[in-house]
């Protein structure tokens, strides 16, 4: 009994830094949010979002990093090199998960070396088509390109984007194999595809939308399960015979390997709090962006999920990271 009693007295020492960390969390220090990409993008607006709250609901100052490089690795890098006290969160996006598929030599596996928080957006995907050919529906377009392929190249605006792995899954899935041209961005290939240098296009709505709308793209399809209430005119892909294609980009947060639970949870209760709130959600649908509220091992099981379709799409083509 007196060894017992010992060992319990023992483990309450070790475990009271621990528990102090979490009642007391921030402790007035500063939290900082990297964001892997450049200012200005959705997962940067909602990195903001997050030190906004962060500030407003716990009183702590926090502060938006943008730690820009390497296609989101320069930014992941740090937070997963960071101690995880709950000072390091990531703001980011899809590309977070497939991180270690499509970059060579990567130190660190996201899927392993990151505590997913939470996920807080999601923006379907939508295909367009450059104005100055006469198809107007992705049937049109499947016929059109199986007779003539060589009159046919999909933009890729990233290796690894969720527009990459749904080209892939669009030609298994009509059998056209078009060819797949890269580009650095979304801008890049949407001016192409604005000026019919290349005919295909597939990344999230608020990208790509705005172009349609004006008529220098044609939208032809959205990756949805069903048609969606940010764009009810555009039909489904499965409408347009190519059965459940769904596919989305979609913004979470992250943080280092091992951090307290109770932050983790502090910090999805605070966004799924804000992703609630009627200003949110019309801030992030006039953005062409729909809230998400989950709890962490929610969001995680997704994310296991959106990683094994990765894999097994980009090992159909035989895509190896260069």
């Amino acid at each position: 009994m007196l060894r017992r009693t010992l060992l319990a007295a023992g483990a309450a020492t070790l475990a009271a830094p621990a528990i102090r960390a979490q009642q007391g969390w921030p402790h007035g220090r500063t939290i900082r949010v990297i964001v892997p990409f450049p200012p200005g993008a959705v997962n940067d607006l909602l990195g903001r979002m997050l030190a906004q709250r962060l500030q407003d609901k716990l009183g702590a100052t926090a502060v938006v990093e943008n730690r820009v490089g390497g296609n989101g690795v320069v930014g992941t890098s740090h937070v997963v090199q960071a101690a995880n006290d709950g000072y390091t969160l990531l703001a980011s996006a899809f590309n977070t998960v497939v991180l270690h598929l499509v970059t060579p030599n990567l130190p660190f596996d996201p899927m392993s070396d990151l505590d997913v928080v939470a996920r807080t957006g999601v923006a379907p995907l939508v295909m367009v088509m450059t104005p100055d050919r006469p198809q107007t529906t992705v049937a049109e377009v499947v016929a059109a390109a199986k007779a003539k392929p060589a009159d046919w190249t999909f933009a890729i605006t990233s290796v690894g984007s969720a527009g990459h792995l749904a080209t892939i899954e669009f030609n298994r899935r009509s059998g056209a194999n078009i060819e797949m041209a890269p580009y650095r961005g979304t801008q890049p290939a949407l001016t192409d595809i604005m000026g019919g240098n290349v005919q295909l296009l597939i990344d999230p709505a608020f990208a790509l939308l705005p172009a349609a709308r004006a008529g220098r793209a044609k939208a032809l399809g959205i990756a949805s399960a069903q048609r969606s209430e940010l764009a009810p005119e555009l039909p489904t892909m499965g409408e347009s015979g190519l059965g459940d294609f769904v596919f989305n980009s979609w913004y979470g947060i992250w943080a280092p390997k091992g951090t307290l639970a109770e932050i983790k949870g502090r910090v999805n209760t605070l966004m799924a709090d804000a992703m609630r709130e009627a200003e949110t959600r019309q801030w992030l649908t006039s953005r062409l962006v729909e809230p998400v509220t989950e709890s962490a091992d929610e969001a995680r099981a997704f994310m296991v999920s959106e990683e094994k379709r990765a894999r097994e799409l980009l090992a159909s083509v035989n895509f190896k990271p260069a």
